[in-house]
């Protein structure tokens, strides 16, 4: 089994050699790097879902001539979950990058990019099974050097050079701490292969380093507020597809990280779960009033990325609570909503990013203002771009509900009698989870009104026009995917409760007074069916009752005149809600954390001249903090070299003396 999946990770590294080397057959090389990598994907996928079914699961063991790697791989349930996002997402990507960014347009660009995604998604699907520390810093490194040069695919524009290196820094940054982890971790398991779940103790110092070290890791990759610096740019910078890829599976490897080493664990103490909690709550709120504030709208879905890790978070650290004070079912609950939204927002931002993609490339700017009445022109995408939207939000009938459902359970769980107080204290996340989920209608209802509805706010120079099939099709199965798990939830359940007892290895037998894992779900899904069934009901009987009366109108009924506009005859694209304008108040609430730039926009005077506005909100952490406190080390670095740097023989010898000289102190103290 394991060999299986080893070969479609081959396949997968090896899928865009022919798109590169092909020559002028440019077409038929693209199409067998897409047959590859579908035939990668699908191969891996099979041998991941069946490995996640056997019980030990598979394991192979080489060995490795580096001090204290080994080449070991497990194939178990909890890596699987984490696979069967990827290696969908991976291959569709696929598929859709033959229209959106072919050889023929792109040239040689075009090939390359496909040999780096190749790369990157070999690297995706050889982590999560990684069993040595080694082994797994190894392909943590090539999946950073992949993004990286996804990333710089347009490296001619400005934007994409410098978010591929503030991407290279971050990312760099998290291995170092990573390493450390590491090393700790060999430290108190005495060799650098992963320790079975629940076999070390986490009231230990050393263990409490470690969670804090691999906290900053992988929660750097994973866009943590407020770890999050690279994230908005690289998104943004990228080809939608990539986007995709990077935004649904990249930063999950983050959270997988952060789960793979907290199962390590048992007995840790509360601040484990209470701080992921916090960070959880911080990342959500944050994360979706950012979004808010954005008029670029592969940035905006960025920021909505950091959003969703928060939710993940939330569940996680409801998770590690309940692990701490011994309540199964805040531990299940809390678990597998973390997971499944793991799986869902993998899913349905991917569907986003592409339905973007399709956008930006009808209309050739990714500025939500630039757009409007898109609907007409381009009604499948739309339709796809809503679905994914309506999923995103947490709305009946599509996945994203049934996740949240699941953390909202664990959140109220955690009010049972006889509680711990710091147990008590997570229920507070649940109104923040409720505010994040109302934000982030407001903000979706922003971005499909002004990108789809009303009139267009701009002339092109080629009428906007629909995508073509090779990337309507990925965007149609995402959607089905997102429908399926909406409607059908218990079909995942199974791999749920399996990949919750390999998280908690031997500290499952806790579950046993309370019922099984998948117990727990079933039972608890119950309202969703029924609401979600109300909401297909709903949705079915306006479709209809809309469909009848456009097709057949009630005769001798008169029409319905328009309404008086002050004398206008009738509107112009400038009387519409911009981006800003519509999310103004909203915005405003937020002022304190967001520190936007605001110019223009003032009418002065009974007859005012032709005024603007430009609104502008920089990254909080990055462009407020981070580079204005480099620029001024910069130029202290600068001014120090210029003062201890004359050009003067004398005065070089002399620092020479002096570093030997406190060289000499330090060895005799």
């Amino acid at each position: 089994m394991v060999e299986f999946y080893l070969a479609a990770a081959g396949l997968i590294f090896c899928s865009g050699l022919p798109a590169l080397a092909w020559g002028r057959w440019a077409k038929s090389g693209e199409i067998l790097s897409v047959v590859l990598l579908l035939t990668g994907a699908a191969l891996g996928l099979a041998a991941s879902l069946a490995g996640a079914w056997q019980s030990p699961a598979p394991v192979l063991a080489a060995p490795w001539s580096i001090p204290g790697g080994s080449f070991l791989v497990e194939l178990d349930a909890l890596a699987a979950l984490f696979l069967l996002p990827a290696l969908v997402i991976l291959g569709l990507g696929g598929v859709y990058g033959l229209g959106y960014f072919s050889q023929a347009r792109h040239g040689a660009a075009a090939g390359r990019l496909r040999l780096f995604y190749g790369i990157l998604g070999a690297a995706i699907v050889l982590l999560p099974v990684c069993r040595n520390g080694l082994l797994f810093l190894m392909a943590w490194e090539v999946m950073a050097i992949g993004s990286f040069l996804l990333i710089l695919t347009e490296q001619e524009e400005e934007a994409a050079r410098r978010a591929a290196y503030v991407y290279l820094a971050a990312t760099h940054t998290g291995t170092l701490a990573l390493f450390a982890m590491f090393i700790l971790l060999a430290g108190a398991s005495g060799s650098f292969d992963f320790p079975r779940a629940a076999t070390l103790d986490g009231a230990t110092f050393q263990a409490g380093a470690i969670f804090l070290l691999a906290l900053f890791g992988f929660g750097l990759k994973a866009g943590v507020m407020p770890l999050h610096i690279w994230l908005p740019g690289a998104h943004a910078a990228a080809p939608s597809h990539v986007s995709a890829l990077m935004s649904g599976v990249v930063i999950k490897m983050g959270i997988y990280g952060l789960v793979r080493v907290a199962s390590f664990y048992t007995g840790q103490p509360a601040w484990w779960g209470g701080g992921m909690l916090a960070l959880g709550v911080v990342s959500a709120i944050m994360g979706v009033v950012f979004a808010l504030a954005q008029h670029d709208i592969k940035r905006l879905l960025a920021y909505h990325s950091v959003e969703n890790i928060g939710i993940i978070l939330i569940g996680l650290g409801c998770a590690l609570l309940g692990k701490t004070f011994h309540s199964p079912a805040l531990v299940v609950l809390g678990l597998a909503g973390a997971l499944l939204h793991v799986v869902n927002h993998g899913l349905f931002k991917s569907l986003l990013f592409l339905g973007a993609g399709s956008v930006i490339q009808a209309t050739g700017t990714r500025e939500i203002d630039r757009y409007g009445g898109l609907l007409r022109t381009m009604p499948r995408t739309a339709f796809f771009f809503l679905g994914g939207a309506v999923a995103i939000c947490g709305l009946p009938p599509l996945n994203g509900f049934v996740s949240e459902w699941f953390i909202y359970l664990g959140l109220l769980h955690s009010q049972t009698e006889g509680a711990a107080f710091p147990l008590s204290l997570t229920v507070l996340a649940a109104p923040a989870l409720a505010m994040t989920g109302a934000l982030a209608v407001a903000c979706f209802v922003k971005v499909f009104g002004v990108t789809f509805l009303g009139t267009a706010r701009r002339q092109f120079s080629a009428v906007p026009s629909e995508a073509p099939g090779s990337m309507l099709l990925p965007m149609a199965i995402l959607f089905l995917c997102c429908l399926v798990i909406g409607l059908a939830p218990w079909t995942i359940v199974p791999l749920l409760q399996r990949a919750v007892a390999a998280w908690l290895g031997s500290a499952l037998a806790t579950l046993s007074p309370a019922g099984s894992p998948e117990s727990m779900l079933i039972g608890s899904l119950a309202p969703v069916y029924w609401l979600s069934l109300c909401a297909v009901l709903l949705l079915t009987l306006s479709a209809g009752f809309f469909l009848r009366q456009k097709s057949f109108p009630e005769p001798g009924r008169e029409k319905r005149p328009v309404t008086w506009g002050c004398g206008y005859r009738e509107g112009t694209p400038r009387m519409q809600y911009t981006a800003i304008s519509f999310a103004e108040l909203l915005v405003g609430l937020f002022h304190w954390g967001l520190w936007s730039d605001i110019a223009g926009g003032r009418a002065i005077g009974f007859f005012p001249a032709a005024a603007s506005l430009a609104a502008h909100t920089p990254d909080l952490i990055l462009d407020r903090l981070i580079h204005p406190v480099c620029r001024a080390l910069s130029r202290t670095a600068f001014a120090a070299r210029a003062f201890l740097h004359q050009g003067w023989i004398g005065i070089y010898l002399l620092y020479s003396a002096l570093t030997l000289c406190l060289l000499l102190l330090w060895l005799r103290a």
